[in-house]
């Protein structure tokens, strides 16, 4: 699976929007804003500080981000040439074991903030599709590029796939997972993908 350090950025992401020293005005940036600031608010309730309280956190967040992310649209393209061969009870089973592979593995990692700073560095639109493009500076000066892709959905800007510095995470499971059926099937890789999610629980 992809390494933590990617994944880890792709969350982490979320928060660190609220620490943006500059700022694009488009909706699709406006959009991300009101998830990070709900985020934030998650992550520093104090009633939720407490080890006991981790699942209830990790639910609260996972809400958020299941507002913000288009797992179907995230899935169909990790899928690609294999989704329209799906079914639609397959298809829903995939989308729940995506989300929650990415849920179980990396979610946590959403409290990692260490004072990186974000600077929004540009805003694409065309038609229904956008890019928001972001700089993170790390506190030893390392520069970090994220792309953040985005689909409207009625009045929603919803994310469909990220890239750290030129790298898709689509493109990188959509890799993994045709190589897997390439050489065996789709129930092989559900059942790899189950096995992943329960075996974090």
């Amino acid at each position: 699976m992809l390494c933590n350090r990617f994944i880890m950025i792709v969350f982490v992401i979320l928060i660190l929007f609220a620490v943006s020293s500059a700022s694009v005005a488009g909706e699709p940036t406006e959009d991300i804003r009101k998830t990070t600031d709900r985020i934030i608010a998650v992550v520093t309730d104090p009633g939720l500080k407490e080890a006991d309280k981790a699942r209830e956190k990790s639910r609260q967040i996972r809400n958020v981000v299941d507002e913000r992310f288009d797992w179907e649209e995230m899935s169909k393209r990790t899928l690609a040439r294999h989704w329209k061969d799906r079914t639609q009870n397959e298809k829903k089973e995939f989308i729940d074991l995506f989300g929650n592979l990415l849920e179980r593995t990396y979610l946590d990692k959403v409290e990692g903030y260490s004072g990186e700073k974000v600077l929004y560095v540009d805003e694409k639109v065309e038609g229904k599709y956008a890019i928001v493009s972001v700089r993170i500076v790390t506190r030893q000066e390392t520069e970090v590029q994220v792309d953040y892709r985005l689909k409207k959905k009625g009045e929603e800007w919803l994310v469909y796939d990220i890239s750290i510095e030129g790298v898709s995470l689509v493109n990188n499971y959509r890799k993994q997972f045709d190589s897997i059926m390439s050489r065996s099937s789709y129930k092989d890789l559900i059942e790899k993908l189950r096995s992943k999610v329960e075996g974090q629980n």
